[in-house]
């Protein structure tokens, strides 16, 4: 299994990003998708994640300004990032988990917001 995060960069306050992270030798389609970041200095906070049936949750600081979506037929997941603050930075990973319990992850990329 791999995962390869891509998209993440140097922004200002109050402009965009996405997020692209892709997969191979995943069942894709029957796994929860999920993003994780972690700043400089703090522990891993959960931004988003999808299940295989399109559920979806976000957390509390990303709630109205970030969108995940999972593109089934690519194997692709993504994390579309508005409005973004300083405080949105840190370095983003995506992650999968199936109902085995298994759990993989990728490298990350870093977003840094700043003016």
């Amino acid at each position: 299994v791999s995962m390869v995060e891509f998209g993440g960069g140097l922004v200002q306050p109050g402009e965009s990003l996405r997020l692209s992270c892709e997969t191979h030798g995943l069942n894709f389609s029957a796994v929860t998708m999920t993003w994780a970041r972690q700043a400089p200095g703090k522990g891993r906070e959960w931004v988003a994640a999808i299940v295989s049936t399109g559920t979806i949750a976000y957390g509390d600081s990303v709630t109205g300004r970030f969108t995940i979506s999972r593109d089934n037929t690519n194997n692709i997941l993504y994390l579309q990032m508005n409005n973004l603050k300083t405080e949105d930075t840190g370095l983003y990973r995506c992650a999968a988990a199936d109902d085995d319990e298994n759990a993989w992850a990728g490298q990350g990329t870093l977003v840094i917001v700043s003016p």
